[in-house]
């Protein structure tokens, strides 16, 4: 039986005939698809070639366009800091994952690939009995998937930043589920509706804990679920969220219970990206 040949080995022999041979083992082994926009990360000493290397991957990976990564995430609307090395500069695009289509720009948006597995866990687990709100929405990341194959009465999409909520108003309608959510632009502490959900989900990451109060206040009577993300030490998960998360619910007299928890991915050397599953009842 033969072995399957992986794209990344073709990118390699297709490079190794033009460029120098001691800087065939810097050239990027990873990178992030997103439709048919290709991101990978040029190291300094790849910049001179980087439009032969952006034309191989493209290529090799069936993308019109290739994105080099020359800054990290910032601000916060999160944006992608990256310049087009190769195609073209309309990179609006259409990434279909699990069913499911996000149209986004990826030079302006972002979209890990990391997190996908928690996107497929969202989608199934609400049920049509249920009103959810998302207090970062995005595009749509957790709130499209979970209007597809949840159905849950309503989802109210919370999303601050105007270029994200147009691309969430969009991915709605290309998946066919306006009748299940409801955008809403703006800062969630001031739009997110009260006193109605069984399920919220704080699917973000920086000082997530000061969105806690709003959460709590967006579950009916105070009681339901959380899905509550954020970033920590490897060695205080998952004591120290749920620290923070019981401070809250003191405040409004409940009580919490731990129904899970699970590493998103890792974020950096001894820091996980982690999300809790937490009821808060009593």
């Amino acid at each position: 039986m033969s072995m399957r040949i992986q794209p990344l080995d073709v990118i390699q022999k297709r490079l190794s005939e033009q460029l120098p041979e001691n800087l065939l083992p810097v050239i990027p082994q990873k990178w992030e698809k997103i439709g048919d926009v290709v991101t990978i990360k040029l190291p300094v000493e790849l910049k001179q070639y980087q439009a032969v290397i952006g034309k191989a991957y493209a290529e090799i990976l069936g993308c019109k366009t290739t994105l080099n990564e020359v800054g990290g995430i910032s601000g916060e609307y999160r944006n992608p800091t990256v310049e087009v090395i190769y195609g073209s500069s309309e990179t609006e695009t259409i990434h279909v994952e699990n069913g499911v289509r996000f149209k986004l720009d990826p030079q302006k948006i972002m979209f890990s690939s990391g997190n996908i597995e928690e996107r497929r866990r969202m989608a199934t687990i609400s049920n049509p009995q249920e009103t959810v709100v998302d207090l970062f929405a995005g595009i749509g990341y957790f709130t499209i998937p979970m209007a597809v194959f949840s159905k849950p009465k309503k989802v109210f999409a919370c999303e601050i930043n105007p270029l994200a909520y147009q691309y969430l108003c969009k991915n709605i309608v290309l998946n066919q589920v306006t009748d299940i959510v409801q955008p809403l632009l703006g800062d969630n502490r001031t739009i997110a509706p009260k006193d109605c959900a069984q399920r919220v989900i704080l699917g973000y990451f920086k000082d997530t804990a000061q969105f806690l109060q709003i959460a709590v206040e967006c579950l009916k009577d105070k009681r339901g679920i959380l899905h509550f993300h954020d970033v920590y030490p490897i060695t205080v998960v998952p004591e120290k969220p749920l620290q923070q998360i019981e401070v809250i619910a003191k405040k409004y007299k409940r009580s919490i219970r731990l129904l899970g928890w699970k590493q998103v991915k890792t974020y950096a050397p001894g820091i996980i990206h982690v999300v809790l599953d937490v009821e808060i009842g009593g």
